[in-house]
């Protein structure tokens, strides 16, 4: 047999940006993708081949490659941009690649203009806001009621969004502060099969990526109902200069809302970002944002004071809820080619984050006189870094993909309380109040077998360390409380091409999430680190070129918990929980200007512990579909017709109580010239009565003489027109 040459080279847009994920594929379907700056490399035996090279939103090339026997050859690629072309996804042998590849798709034909655009990325992924659109979104994911990000791990630009113990609960995840405008790129996938992944990567992670460089600068005015106004300004510093990148970017956001009572909602978010290729072949990266935002609430209200005429859907109970919160990041990474088989990768980031959110969801229950109004705050700053080392080996005639990574993540916490107030100011008392220090040192050692170029095996295990330190303020004498635990992770990925356009997978791993800082502490370390057992079986399969289909039967087995409840400031347990469920997602160019796409998730989600009848599980989905067509015309005109839908769901144990389930359309049509762009984009079309967000809770109004446990919501959006117009220069 002969020995095997190497082809090596980069891939490149036609101003010389390198272009990460290209594929680079021989006519029989072997090939490669190119790594983050660029690179790519190919082990192929002696002969002549015809490589064909495409990169989503760009116009595919073939060039005639001859390998000579003991000769290695190099070859750049140029790439000019064009129409999105779905035959352009090539079927890998790595299910994650393809995931990539889709998500690709889907981030340049659906517009992005808000936050919740950005979550709902993630296919079978559904948010709910339910506080005066500055809180974090609540999370739906794979049967799981997330809450606003206890078992999904989010990150923008490798910093983590995550927050560990935080006021308002674990996990909690507000991606306000990133501009959606400036993002390039989001690679998720479902499941803990990912070593690189750690705490929170239970159901799933989401990774976001923002521009390394601008293609052009542009100023974008939007303005609409219920006194909403938006302005972003995205302007390249450096554009004469062909291996260095310099942008700042900028948000504003107003709004008084659907609701009787004004929101106003104000928000500003500011960044920067620096990006050189270096003569030596490395990639240096700085960024620095910063965004603040206050705004007044309405909150959940129940049922009956609906149905009775207290008040009206948009109506509230208490207006004083609402809050104000901050971020600014600072972000540094680093990424070396060694040589063409290796890289390596380094980052250091500081965050400093303030968050105050006021809230009543009892109203009356506790305190009949003043009202039973709390507000949860903290001030923290949070110190990282992460470090990578890839390399691609050839041994004997097995190729080997490793990656051997660490780093550290440091939360300092201050302050951190749960008070009892009056009117948004008086503090009447602490209910919990004091100081966190948290540690979670990692490392992890993943490797990839590839036995054909139609077979691969990824074996990999991650380790975990945390620390966690509290100072309880509400305590007589200073008292550290210090608890330590590591848990291991590990994971398997097999991958098997079945043919050029099948490619089938199975993944199984433990996953966990870290509890709050102030358990971990009261349960004296006991059961701290829950366990995420998963399995997915599942394929990415292309029948022909202009479609693509993915899907997934899964299975998920969570260990017992106790989570802290920053509303009460309790420790509750939750019990052991199983959930399986099938994914199902569709991509289909219909003709050369448009586009159909369809997410499907069910899952039956249990808990194991209680009787049957009683083991539902509060708010988890089980059918949940997103969807729609998007259209892309050469004289500019292009836009989306897009639904989604979320079916009834058991809002307590016995599902005596229903969770109200909607199906909603928004449209987005724009007028896209090469100097201007003018659009309107609408949401909720179709003007339906839906509730956003919804909790079985024990309240009681003020003239009540008992408490009643029901629904209370926060009613969804109303049909809300913008109108918007971009310059582009």
């Amino acid at each position: 047999m002969a020995q095997k040459v190497q082809l090596s080279g980069s891939v490149f847009s036609d101003k010389g940006k390198p272009l990460p994920g290209a594929n680079i594929v021989t006519e029989n379907g072997l090939g490669t993708s190119s790594n983050l700056l660029g690179n790519y490399n190919l082990n192929l035996n002696p002969g002549i081949y015809t490589l064909n090279i495409s990169y989503i939103g760009y116009e595919t090339i073939s060039r005639e490659v001859i390998l000579e026997q003991n000769q290695n050859s190099s070859l750049n690629f140029y790439l000019t941009e064009s129409q999105i072309e779905l035959s352009d996804v090539v079927v890998s042998s790595n299910e994650n690649e393809n995931t990539e590849k889709i998500s690709a798709i889907d981030i340049k034909l659906r517009p992005i203009q808000t936050s919740q655009d950005i979550l709902r990325m993630v296919p079978g992924l559904f948010i709910a806001q339910h506080a005066g659109g500055g809180k974090a979104e609540q999370i739906f994911l794979r049967g799981f009621d997330i809450d606003h990000g206890t078992d999904i791990a989010l990150s923008v630009d490798g910093m983590p969004v995550n927050m560990v113990s935080h006021a308002h609960g674990q996990g909690y995840s507000d991606l306000h502060f990133l501009i959606p405008e400036t993002i390039e790129k989001v690679n998720f996938n479902k499941g803990p099969y990912y070593a690189d992944q750690g705490n929170f990567n239970t159901a799933g992670f989401a990774e976001f990526k923002t521009k390394s460089f601008l293609d052009k600068s542009s100023v974008k005015l939007e303005g609409g109902q219920f006194g909403t106004i938006r302005s972003v300004a995205m302007i390249d510093l450096i554009e004469e200069k062909e291996n260095q990148d310099l942008y700042i970017a900028s948000e504003f956001y107003l709004t008084d809302g659907y609701f009787e009572s004004p929101q106003n909602f104000s928000r500003l978010n500011l960044m920067a970002k620096y990006s050189g290729r270096l003569e030596d072949n490395s990639l240096v990266e700085v960024s620095a944002s910063t965004f603040s935002s206050k705004w007044d609430a309405s909150g959940q209200i129940p049922e009956r004071a609906v149905e009775s005429g207290l008040i009206s859907r948009f109506g509230s109970i208490d207006d004083t809820e609402g809050g104000e919160t901050s971020r600014t990041n600072l972000n540094v990474k680093y990424l070396k080619a060694l040589d063409e088989n290796s890289t390596l990768s380094q980052q250091v980031y500081a965050i400093d984050y303030k968050f105050n959110l006021v809230s009543n969801f009892t109203f009356f229950l506790e305190d009949p006189v003043n009202g039973d109004q709390i507000t949860q705050s903290e001030h923290r700053k949070i110190y990282g870094y992460n470090g990578s080392y890839k390399r691609e080996d050839r041994i004997g005639g097995l190729n080997l993909l490793s990656e051997l990574g660490a780093g550290v993540r440091y939360d300092d916490i201050n302050d951190i309380r749960l008070s009892k107030t009056i009117n948004r100011r008086e503090v009447v008392s602490d209910l919990a109040r004091g100081d966190v220090d948290e540690y979670n040192l990692h490392a992890y050692l993943s490797e990839t077998m590839f036995f054909s170029p139609r077979l691969s095996l990824t074996g990999s295990i991650r380790f975990d360390y945390f620390t966690f330190n509290y100072v309880d303020a509400l305590k007589p004498n200073y008292e550290r409380e210090q608890v330590s635990q590591g848990i291991a992770s590990p994971k398997l990925i097999f991958n098997y091409k079945a043919s050029n356009n099948l490619n089938l997978f199975a993944k199984g791993g433990i996953g966990f999430h870290s509890n709050d800082t102030r358990v971990v502490v009261a349960q004296q370390g006991e059961e701290i680190l829950p366990k995420a057992y998963s399995a997915d079986l599942g394929a990415t399969y292309k029948p022909f070129p202009n479609l693509a289909i993915n899907t997934a039967l899964w299975y998920l087995y969570l260990e017992q918990e106790f989570v802290y409840v920053g509303d009460a400031g309790i420790v509750e347990p939750s019990g052991r929980t199983e959930r399986k469920g099938i994914d199902i997602s569709f991509r289909y160019q219909l003709l050369d200007w448009l586009y159909f796409d369809t997410d499907l998730n069910f899952t039956d989600p249990v808990a194991l512990d209680e009787a049957e009848g009683e083991n539902h599980i509060p708010l988890a989905p089980t059918f949940t579909s997103i969807g729609g067509l998007s259209f892309q015309l050469d004289n500019g005109l292009n836009g989306s017709l897009r639904y989604r839908y979320l079916g009834d769901r058991a809002a307590n144990e016995d599902n005596s109580l229903t969770a109200e389930g909607y199906f909603l359309m928004d449209a987005v049509v724009n007028y896209t010239k090469p100097k201007y762009q003018v659009g309107i984009s609408i949401e909720n079309i179709l003007n339906e009565e839906w509730k956003e967000a919804q909790f079985e809770t024990e309240s009681r109004l003020f003239n009540e003489p008992e408490p009643v446990s029901e629904i209370h919501f926060t009613p969804g959006s109303p049909f809300f027109a913008r109108v918007n117009v971009s310059y582009f220069f």
